[in-house]
């Protein structure tokens, strides 16, 4: 059995917390109600141009960025183009003449492995 001055306090101090998380959970909707007008207030083109503004500030004071970026540029253009040119040949379009042949290869190609009798 609990003491009555035990149980009193106990009641007292739930009480307490839950006035006080329904508090908290008030404050936290009328701040998100807050923030949802603002966003529903702005203007597409002005979020568009703020954004726009602030990646080109940050590219302006960039001084190794530059080059890294550059550099990355680069890979990705030898990656991509002289790599495709060179060593991934257009297969198809030499072997096969027809748009039906290069379907038929290709279909046998991704099905000849599922075939069990084979």
């Amino acid at each position: 059995m609990i003491p009555i001055f035990l149980r009193h306090f106990l009641e007292d101090l739930a009480c307490k917390l839950l006035i006080t998380s329904v508090k908290m959970k008030t404050q936290i909707l009328n701040k998100r109600n807050q923030v949802f007008k603002k966003v529903e207030k702005t203007n597409p083109i002005k979020i568009a141009e703020t954004v726009y503004t602030f990646y080109r500030d940050g590219f302006k004071g960039m001084t190794l960025g530059k080059k890294l970026w550059k550099i990355i540029f680069i890979k990705l253009f030898v990656m991509f183009v002289i790599l495709k040119l060179f060593f991934f040949p257009n297969f198809l379009n030499t072997s096969f003449d027809t748009d039906q042949e290069r379907g038929d290869f290709v279909l046998e190609q991704m099905t000849r492995n599922a075939d069990p009798n084979r």
